[in-house]
């Protein structure tokens, strides 16, 4: 949906509403009292590949599996704060490298920089995954680790939630343009390009937009 709006400010209060569930989600994960576990199981792309892995306290993934963060290949920016999660987590200029230029990385790789606790075999992971926590959990107080959680997060916490706020309305202002749903729309007409028969003999190679660079110059 896009026409039918007065002014750009009716867009974007329009797509704010679209994204706010996103938003609660994960300011209810900024805030949750326990230790936050992520145990990924499989490949991750788009969002669910930047915001469960950088708000979680704990990070465990199966072996192979693998991200692949594609937000500015969509025009669209790092969402829910993920960009200061995953700068505290990684650094500055890998998480830069990762979130704006986007691209895949190993679970192996997350682990050499810091971002993943351990990794498990892909087979049998969940029982391995909770058998491990059931493990700790037999030696650990549990109360002790919750308050530590807490004194961990403090001095971290409104950091979070200004970034999460801002991505929020700046994921908004991307709608507005209309560039994230063109640049969504030619994705879908390149898989539709690749998964039915295309005539080159009937047709110019460039009018499939899969043919056609969709990159505009931004430097």
């Amino acid at each position: 949906m896009q026409s039918g709006f007065r002014n750009d400010g009716e867009k974007k209060v329009y797509r704010a509403r679209h994204f706010a569930e996103g938003a609660e989600l994960a300011l209810s994960m900024i805030d949750h009292r326990k230790v936050l576990v992520l145990a990924m199981n499989g490949p991750s792309v788009g969002a669910s590949a930047a915001w469960f892995q950088g708000i979680c306290d704990l990070f465990y993934a199966a072996g192979g599996a693998w991200l692949q963060v594609t937000f500015s290949e969509l025009g669209l920016i790092t969402e829910n704060g993920s960009a200061i999660d995953w700068a505290m987590s990684l650094g500055a200029h890998r998480a830069d490298e990762l979130l704006i230029l986007g691209g895949e990385v190993s679970v192996g790789e997350l682990k050499q920089m810091g971002m993943v606790n351990q990794i498990f075999p892909k087979d049998g992971f969940h029982h391995a995954v909770h058998e491990y926590l059931l493990g700790v959990l037999d030696e650990r107080d549990g109360d002790s680790m919750m308050v530590s959680k807490r004194l961990h997060n403090e001095g971290t916490r409104d950091r979070k939630i200004v970034a999460l706020f801002d991505a929020w309305h700046a994921v908004s202002e991307r709608f507005v343009n209309g560039e994230p749903l063109r640049r969504m729309n030619m994705k879908m007409e390149g898989l539709a390009c690749q998964c039915a028969p295309f005539n080159l003999g009937e047709a110019k190679a460039d009018s499939c937009p899969a043919k056609r660079s969709g990159r505009q110059s931004k430097m």
